[in-house]
């Protein structure tokens, strides 16, 4: 029997059984290279932004944090692969360093692991959450990108994983991480610069469009919604967040974005007991009103409606 959507308002309405959804998509595919999705580039032009004692590298694929450190930099993320050289130039430029010490991938997607090969073959530490590392390790398949996906080299994969939260300190700050789960895939992290007044989001929310949901690995609406609540309550109003792209926001965006996603998501469970498909709850789009700011919503309502599809399966 499925499950009754209409007077679940607890937070057993964010529960669902873990699930797989890929496989007949992928049937017939080619499978792809590691990184064949990032485009053929020459000489990407990467700005570079002041963040107190961070730098805000953009134009390799996505946002990139750097920070100077004794025995190397710190990055978070690492863009496409296309792109490696020329951000990690750009990165030890910005840095005063001449390797990078540690790098964190906030998810597992091509726009954040384009780095790590280099950086784990100059002996880097990569840090990220178990099934970042699982992802990275096998064929996969996504809403993000066209066919299968090849591993990435043993040297790509992150070499120190977390399952829930982690801490380290660097260049005399705490760097604080912790799982936000299925939120946009099924493996992200944030990562917090309590000292700075920093937070880095990875590609769960933005100031400049809809983040897809990666439903067939894992992510879905319910947990978008639980993850911006738990960012709303880290964040304070001043905190400048940095998402995967589009320029930072701050903490005030934040919790507008909460109540925007909190909205949405009742109006989805209304739209569920009308019995409505996903290409009905895109065409009613009830983002419109947010569209001139955030940009079109019909790719994003289709798949977020779907993940709940999913997520209201009977086990």
């Amino acid at each position: 029997m499925r499950r009754s959507t209409r007077t679940r308002t607890t937070k057993n309405q964010f529960s669902r059984r873990h699930f797989l959804c890929a496989g007949a998509a992928a049937l017939g595919t080619a499978l792809l290279p590691a990184y064949s999705a990032a485009a053929a580039q020459t000489s990407p032009r990467i700005s570079t932004t002041d963040l107190s004692s961070l730098k805000l590298l953009q134009g390799a694929g996505c946002n990139v944090i750097a920070m100077h450190g004794d025995d190397g930099a710190l990055m978070i993320d690492g863009g496409l692969h296309a792109n490696a050289d020329a951000l990690l130039t750009a990165v030890r430029a910005a840095t005063s360093n001449n390797r990078i010490n540690t790098l964190i991938n906030t998810h597992w997607h091509p726009e954040q692991t384009g780095a790590n090969e280099a950086v784990g073959r100059d002996g880097g530490v990569i840090i990220a959450h178990e099934k970042t590392k699982m992802y990275l390790s096998n064929t996969v398949s996504s809403v993000t990108f066209e066919g299968r996906r090849a591993p990435l080299p043993e040297a790509a994969r992150p070499n120190k994983t977390t399952r829930t939260d982690g801490s380290l300190m660097f260049a005399g700050q705490q760097i604080d991480y912790s799982y936000l789960p299925a939120a946009h895939t099924d493996g992200d992290l944030y990562i917090h610069f309590p000292g700075l007044n920093v937070l880095a989001v990875g590609n769960v929310v933005s100031g400049e469009e809809w983040p897809i949901l990666d439903y067939v690995n894992g992510a879905w609406l319910g947990a978008r919604v639980r993850a911006v609540e738990r960012l709303a309550d880290l964040v304070a109003p001043d905190t400048r967040v940095v998402p995967t792209n589009g320029r930072p926001i701050t903490g005030r965006d934040i919790v507008r974005q909460r109540d925007i996603y909190q909205e949405l998501f009742r109006t989805m469970i209304a739209y569920m007991n009308m019995g409505f498909g996903p290409e009905d709850a895109a065409a009613k789009n009830p983002l419109k009103k947010y569209e001139a700011e955030f940009g079109d919503a019909s790719k994003f309502l289709y798949g977020a409606y779907r993940s709940m599809l999913i997520a209201y399966v009977p086990d």
